[in-house]
């Protein structure tokens, strides 16, 4: 009666340990991957908008914001990538 009580808890334990480590794995896959998501095309024009106004807000003044394509960026600041990362917004002070 003894070593069936301690099986029965034991099974009961490992029951419930199995029922948590399946619960995380669940919820995960209900979110996207990070993949999918950096995989999205955003337009140009809405990107180079987004950084204009974060630039705005911490005081910056004189600057270019560009969208060029990947081709031909050189020595410039990228900044963001946008169109399904066919170009680049490029940033150049003054």
């Amino acid at each position: 009666m003894k070593y069936t009580l301690m099986f029965a808890s034991l099974m009961l334990a490992s029951a419930s340990a199995l029922a948590q480590a399946q619960a995380p794995a669940e919820s995960q896959a209900q979110a996207p991957a990070p993949a999918t998501v950096s995989m999205q095309r955003k337009p140009c024009e809405e990107l180079k908008a987004e950084i204009d106004a974060k630039l705005q807000q911490k005081g910056v003044k004189t600057y270019t914001l560009d969208i060029v394509p990947n081709e031909t960026v050189k020595e410039e600041k990228v900044v963001g990538s946008c169109d399904g990362g066919t170009k680049k917004v490029t940033y150049k002070r003054g």
